[in-house]
């Protein structure tokens, strides 16, 4: 019922010309490229801040300006990533380590948003220099990591299998 749909969007003009583009394809997946370094190049370090490196830095440092770049990241992934999507919908639908990955991509944006409600409910501002991140905090910023790495190297072997 769903391959029909995805046959569709394949053979849509501006999808076609994408795939068969010499510059276009490779700029969108450099696109990609980029979306997926700022969500990573921006995750990595915050999550690593919230699990207590970095202690004599202010937590609110990372979080204002490492949310933004990632945020940026994420969107910038997801759309150049639907055009690449688009290009190969019905293989890459039908493909298991495609479905894992989007599935892993959701649990991600699903644990950053509960992190920004923590993070706003909790008075981080005012924990001293230096102190322990709360448990809640610390057990968010490990699922992200192990979610983002988990997307990146799914991402990664799409590209092989």
């Amino acid at each position: 019922m769903i391959e029909p749909a995805l046959v569709f969007v394949e053979n849509l003009a501006f999808v076609s010309a994408l795939r068969n583009s010499i510059l276009a394809y490779p700029l969108i997946n450099a696109g990609h490229i980029l979306g997926v370094a700022l969500l990573i190049g921006g995750i990595v370090p915050l999550d690593l801040r919230l699990m207590g490196l970095w202690r004599r830095y202010p937590v609110m440092v990372f979080v204002d300006v490492l949310r933004v770049t990632s945020a940026f990241g994420l969107g910038l992934a997801v759309v150049c990533g639907s055009l690449l999507f688009a290009t190969a919908a019905v293989d890459y639908a039908g493909s298991m380590l495609f479905r894992v990955k989007m599935v892993v991509v959701l649990l991600g944006v699903s644990n950053a948003l509960l992190l920004a409600r923590v993070l706003k409910r909790r008075d981080i501002r005012s924990l001293p220099m230096g102190a322990s991140m709360p448990l809640p905090l610390r057990a968010g910023a490990l699922m992200s990591l192990v979610f983002w790495m988990s997307a990146l190297t799914l991402g990664r072997l799409l590209g092989y299998f």
